[in-house]
């Protein structure tokens, strides 16, 4: 069924659940009743992890060792790296194509239209910046937004695996294609991929839709909602994400 967000009193909706649902489809969201139900009454399952800076240690010697990264064309036109942001020890990595124009000024993964979107998404199954880490296969805007070619990923792959390497995520979330067949090692669209869970090592990965697909694509909200059900019972299952923030 197709439900409207209402924040008037006597809707039932007058809520922050509700209210990160609904914006996450825009103007409207396609919500089966049962999810609401589920998601509702979801509690977040953490597991306490050791106070240490060794994870945001590592992370920051792999910023020293990129240095002014001249591996690819990208680097020509680009004003900042942007090499992540948010929690690395949550165990929860979101990873992207490639930063857009704000995050290029910025310096911060996802701070666009899309970024605001994927809070959104995040807070419908009770996450935010601070129980997940967020970066994208390229580190350097592609010019117009373009999808990076294969030899800007390969050139970027390195830093992109010493990231993974260095949290030891439980799950990584793939958003959009080029992220998808990046981390899955597979030629299929983002349609066939997305819908199930795959391997990166030992560590599962759902890919998904991206951000931006959605703003384009109404149609595409109930996929995503269905992806992020997936992952959600996924993190229950796994005690993610991991207390504590470095």
């Amino acid at each position: 069924m197709t439900e409207k967000s209402d924040t008037s009193t006597g809707t039932g909706r007058n809520d922050p659940f509700w209210n990160s649902v609904a914006s996450f489809g825009l103007d409207d969201i396609f919500v089966l009743p049962e999810w609401i139900s589920e998601l509702k009454g979801v509690k977040t399952t953490s597991v306490a992890v050791e106070e240490s800076g060794s994870i945001s240690l590592e992370l920051t010697a792999l910023t020293q060792r990129v240095g002014d990264c001249r591996g690819c064309r990208l680097c020509e036109e680009r004003n900042t790296i942007v090499f992540g942001g948010g929690n690395p020890s949550a165990g929860i990595v979101f990873i992207g194509e490639g930063p857009g124009a704000n995050e290029d000024i910025q310096g911060v993964p996802f701070v666009g239209r899309a970024g605001k979107l994927l809070d959104r998404i995040l807070a419908a199954i009770n996450l935010d910046r601070d129980s997940a880490f967020i970066t994208n296969i390229v580190k350097c805007r592609p010019p117009g937004n373009r999808t990076p070619s294969k030899d800007e990923v390969a050139a970027c792959w390195w830093i992109l695996e010493e990231q993974i390497r260095i949290m030891q995520p439980g799950v990584i979330v793939a958003l959009g294609a080029p992220a998808s067949r990046a981390i899955t090692g597979s030629s299929e669209g983002i349609g066939k991929l997305r819908g199930r869970i795959h391997r990166y090592g030992d560590i599962p990965v759902i890919p998904t839709y991206h951000p931006a697909a959605l703003l384009r694509t109404d149609a595409l909200r109930r996929p995503v909602w269905n992806d992020m059900k997936m992952l959600r019972q996924l993190l229950d299952e796994l005690g993610l994400p991991r207390t504590g923030k470095e």
